[in-house]
Order: C-alpha cells, then sequence, then structure tokens
C-alpha cells in the first residue's frame, strides 16, 4: 500500500498547499525553549493559532499538536514545580523536557513525510 499526497484544497492557494516553513519553525521553536527560558515556545505557540486557519488540513493536524503539545507541557511543567519542594518535580520537569522533545522529533518526521499527524488530539504521543 502505499501513501500518496493528500488532494490539494481549493481554497488555499497553490503557493501555499505544501509550505511546510511554519509548522517547522514551530517545531524548532519548541526544541530551542527546551535550552533557552522557554520563551520560544510562546512565540511558536502564537505562530502556530496565526497559521493554523489558512493552512490544508493536513498541516493542521500539525499545529494542533503543536498548540496541545505547548498547553500540555505547560501543565505538566506546573505540575512539576508544585511538586519541586516534595522532591518529585525534580523527575517531572526532566520528564516533561523529554516528552516535548519526542513529540517534537516525531511531529516533524510525519511532517517531513508530507503526511498529517495521525492522533494530534492524543496527549501521550
Amino acid at each position: 500500500m502505499t501513501q500518496t499526497d493528500p488532494a490539494p484544497d481549493p481554497a488555499v492557494p497553490p503557493a501555499l498547499q505544501d509550505d511546510k516553513t511554519m509548522p517547522v519553525v514551530v517545531y524548532a521553536l519548541y526544541l530551542a525553549a527546551l535550552v533557552s527560558a522557554g520563551m520560544t515556545s510562546v512565540v511558536g505557540v502564537i505562530l502556530a493559532y496565526v497559521s493554523k486557519g489558512a493552512a490544508p488540513e493536513w498541516i493542521q493536524s500539525h499545529y494542533v499538536f503543536q498548540i496541545r503539545t505547548f498547553w500540555l507541557s505547560l501543565l505538566f511543567g506546573l505540575i512539576g514545580l508544585v511538586l519541586t519542594p516534595v522532591g518529585i518535580g525534580f523527575v517531572i520537569l526532566p520528564a516533561v523536557g523529554i516528552w516535548v522533545a519526542v513529540r517534537c522529533i516525531l511531529g516533524l518526521s510525519w511532517l517531513l513525510k508530507s503526511q498529517a499527524y495521525p492522533t494530534p488530539r492524543n496527549w501521550m504521543i
């Protein structure tokens, strides 16, 4: 069974049909947030929200995945910070970083194959 590229959406200009630049930038910003103060992820989620509406459906799945990655990582990170005085946060915070990195790498993998992310609303991977 071979996988073909999705059919072009007539509502989206041809130049934007396969433009993967913005989703790649968002994934890169999320990965950069792992080694910086995390502000690049805020820029990334804003770009994802802004770009989502004009994108074809298969790229929209990546934006949904990226937006959920941001909010879930923020939630898990806050839980880790709250639990740091107890000692459990020191385990949760690195786990959140690994989780974000894995999600970004998997998302990039699907994006570079020009395929929609299969389960963008899933909270695991």
